[in-house]
Order: C-alpha cells, then sequence, then structure tokens
C-alpha cells in the first residue's frame, strides 16, 4: 500500500506541480478547445489535462481504467459538473482486458505486453517494473462519441495501446493526440497511418510534434504524414518521448 501510495504522489508532484507547464500547456491547448467545447482525455492519469481544459472552459471526458488513478480524479473533480470520469479502458471492441501496472511509475501502466517488451530495451524504463494486474472493461472511441458526443479534440496516452484505441475510431476528429516514444517507433508509423486513413474523406490531417511535456512544437509549421515521419525520426536518436498532433487541414 506504501508504494502505491508514493507512485501515486510522485505522478501528482510531476504532472500539478509545474507551474509553467501548466502555463505552456493552456497556451498549447488554447489552440484546439475553448468554452463550451468537448474534450475526450483518453488515458487521464491524474488529471493534469482535464484541470487544463477546464481552465479554458471545456467540458470533459476523463478515461482512465486505473484504481488508483480514479479515486483520485473523483475526488479532485467531484463537484465539476463539466468532468465526467468513465472508469474504462479504450480499444478495438468492447469486453475486458487485462491491464499491467506498475507501482512505483504508474504512468506507465499499459494494456499491451507488446509495448513492454519494446519498451524495456529503452534505458530510461530500466528501472520501471510491471508488477501488478488488474481486469478492466473495455469499450471503444465510437461507443464514447455516441454516448457524449464528437469531441472538438480527443488525448490518446495509453502506453503503447495507441492503435487499439484508433482502431475503435470510424470518423474522423477535428482534432487529436498520440503519444510517440521512440522504442516503439513503428507502432507509432502505425497509429499515423490510421488517422490518416480517417481524415482522407474531410480534407486531410496536418501535423505536429511536441516533445516531452514541453508544451511546445517542435516545428514551425504543419507538416504533412510523410514529412512527420521524417521529423519523428530524427528524434528517435534522442530517445525523447512526446505526443503528435494530428488537426484538420479544413
Amino acid at each position: 500500500m506504501l508504494s502505491r501510495a508514493r507512485g501515486i504522489i510522485r505522478s501528482l508532484l510531476l504532472y500539478h506541480c509545474r507551474p509553467d507547464t501548466h502555463r505552456r500547456a493552456l497556451r498549447l491547448y488554447g489552440q484546439f478547445l475553448g468554452p463550451g467545447d468537448l474534450g475526450f482525455d483518453v488515458g487521464a492519469h491524474v488529471g493534469s489535462r482535464v484541470r487544463v481544459w477546464r481552465r479554458l472552459g471545456a467540458r470533459v471526458i476523463a478515461v482512465e481504467p486505473q484504481p488508483d488513478c480514479l479515486r483520485i480524479l473523483r475526488w479532485a473533480f467531484r463537484r465539476d459538473r463539466d468532468v465526467t470520469v468513465v472508469p474504462v479502458a479504450l480499444g478495438a471492441a468492447a469486453g475486458r482486458a487485462r491491464m499491467a501496472l506498475s507501482t512505483a511509475t504508474p504512468t506507465v501502466s499499459t494494456m499491451s505486453p507488446e509495448w513492454i517488451g519494446s519498451v524495456t530495451t529503452d534505458r530510461s524504463f530500466a528501472r520501471v517494473r510491471w508488477d501488478r494486474a488488474v481486469d478492466v472493461n473495455v469499450t471503444t472511441l465510437d461507443s464514447l462519441i455516441a454516448i457524449h458526443g464528437v469531441p472538438s479534440f480527443c488525448k490518446i496516452d495509453v502506453e503503447g495501446f495507441e492503435v487499439n484505441v484508433l482502431e475503435g475510431l470510424s470518423r474522423p476528429l477535428r482534432a487529436l493526440s498520440f503519444e510517440y516514444i521512440p522504442s516503439a517507433h513503428e507502432t507509432t508509423l502505425t497509429a499515423l497511418a490510421i488517422v490518416d486513413g480517417l481524415g482522407t474523406a474531410a480534407g486531410g490531417y496536418r501535423y505536429n510534434y511536441s516533445p516531452v511535456e514541453s508544451m511546445r512544437f517542435a516545428s514551425d509549421r504543419w507538416l504533412d504524414a510523410t514529412e512527420l515521419a521524417r521529423l519523428l525520426d530524427s528524434f528517435r536518436p534522442f530517445g525523447r518521448s512526446g505526443d503528435v498532433y494530428a488537426r484538420l487541414s479544413r
């Protein structure tokens, strides 16, 4: 129990106690969300993005299956009617799945055994241990949209399960983001191909990249999928993870 508490406290300090990061996040997400807009935070963890989006006036659907993180989210936003905490994981189809939990570093808990195999070759993951597991309910992005509406922005940060989440989406969204980790580069390219395919009928997506928690874009212009793949490849040798951002061209 003590080690679980330490892991959650570490996440709270890491994601909620950096005022400069919070200010940059307001500027970044302000490009996608404003008063009354709907945001999906898929992999809400301890609610740092929820907090930013609420400051922007957006309504938030916070999707999180981890029991300890759920307790934090429910307590932190218990009086906020514009935050809905959804205690499930997202995937390609509804059902049940096994989630590997990291007690010391809950932010890297995952439903992808393949992802664990990939990132354990990365030195930054050398001390990470997935020491527990829990069965979680799974639904899809399409089902979430049917219940809550179409989001103006959707953040997907699910530690290697991004492809599965995107496979549960059948329509383009106005804007979205998904995590990139260099040691799982091919998985990111697969996710990029899915997003790019969804955007074809809606005028296509343009892309940018924000290195880990910098809340700044790496490119001074929005790129097509091929240009983004080249940009990510240039970051690959440095081992810097981050988030890919996509927005419709029109």
